[in-house]
């Protein structure tokens, strides 16, 4: 893959590192106004893919709606609410929660995690970030009367529905098969179908590309968690859907159609916030000013900032 630089780590006035990427940017019409790096290329979305994961599975019957919705298409911290929920959808469809086949794992937030280690608990499927996923995908097999137990299999009807639907709102074929982290399967795809696919989702009039895009900007907490930039992407701009995935990857859309879709090519997550704001402010789309840089810490100080880097302020 061709990428460019998209983001400095400066330390104080000394350039200490920087991060290279790929970004694209789609006005209200789907035309793509910034474009750096290689942006048609294939990438994992990851994490990013899971609103059309929650999409395909509300298409084939899955009732949820509200914050259990919006915890489908999350990779949650493990807060206690986060936990509530999904137990909530596994209860739903009559199932405990050794239905749930992600890999055991600590919540991902840090007060959470101190609470939970705190508590003397261990890791479990439940804590992992992806479960509320994994909680509405036993669901939708349990409407349809599909196996649960091998859900995670790339044959699954669940499976093929989920890469169905991202084909059809990416606008593209699947290029690349894997595995995720949460051990589901994974479809790759180029930023820009990522964002077309974001784009259709946030504007869907009607149905339950609207529900998705309703919840998700409704109850952004549930998507990410207390204190995590998805959630406070969501808040500070109304009607956004946005999602964060491992790997730096990032993509967001307006309801008005503006959307963006990045990749950090090291995988840091540092910068991918960063260069999400900067992409937006390409389109004219106000954003918060704490999140337009990160901070370097020097004895838990701010002693400098990520920043984007020229090509994506010139």
């Amino acid at each position: 893959m061709t990428h460019e630089l998209v983001a400095e780590v400066w330390r104080g006035e000394f350039l200490e590192s920087v991060h290279h990427g790929s970004v694209v940017a789609l006005d209200h019409s789907g035309a793509a106004k910034l474009q750096v790096g290689r942006p048609d290329q294939v990438t994992y979305p990851r994490s990013s893919n899971k609103p059309v994961q929650a999409l395909a599975m509300l298409r084939h019957g899955l009732d949820l709606d509200g914050e259990l919705l919006a915890l489908a298409c999350a990779s949650h911290s493990g807060e206690d609410f986060h936990i509530d929920g999904v137990l909530r959808i596994l209860e739903g469809a009559g199932l405990g929660e050794d239905a749930l086949q992600c890999t055991p794992d600590l919540p991902i937030g840090e007060n959470a995690l101190k609470a939970h280690l705190k508590a003397g608990r261990g890791k479990a499927p439940k804590y992992m970030n992806c479960s509320g996923k994994h909680a509405a995908m036993l669901a939708t097999c349990v409407v349809n009367g599909w196996p649960t137990d091998s859900y995670l299999a790339p044959g699954h009807p669940l499976q093929q529905a989920i890469r169905d639907t991202l084909e059809e709102l990416a606008g593209e074929r699947i290029g690349a098969e894997g595995v995720d982290g949460c051990g589901a399967p994974l479809f790759g795809i180029s930023l820009v179908g990522l964002a077309r696919a974001f784009a259709r989702l946030a504007t869907s009039e009607g149905g339950p590309g609207q529900r998705i895009a309703h919840a998700m900007s409704t109850y952004p907490e549930w998507v990410g968690g207390t204190g995590r930039d998805v959630t406070r992407l969501m808040r500070a701009i109304p009607g956004a859907v946005a999602k964060d995935g491992a790997e730096g990857v990032y993509a967001i859309a307006l309801p008005t159609g503006e959307a963006v879709a990045c990749k950090i090519a090291d995988g840091s997550s540092r910068a991918r916030a960063v260069v999400l704001v900067a992409a937006l402010r390409t389109l004219g789309v106000d954003t918060p000013e704490d999140l337009a840089t990160v901070p370097v810490l020097g004895h838990g100080r701010p002693v400098g900032a990520v920043r984007p880097a020229r090509a994506l302020t010139a």
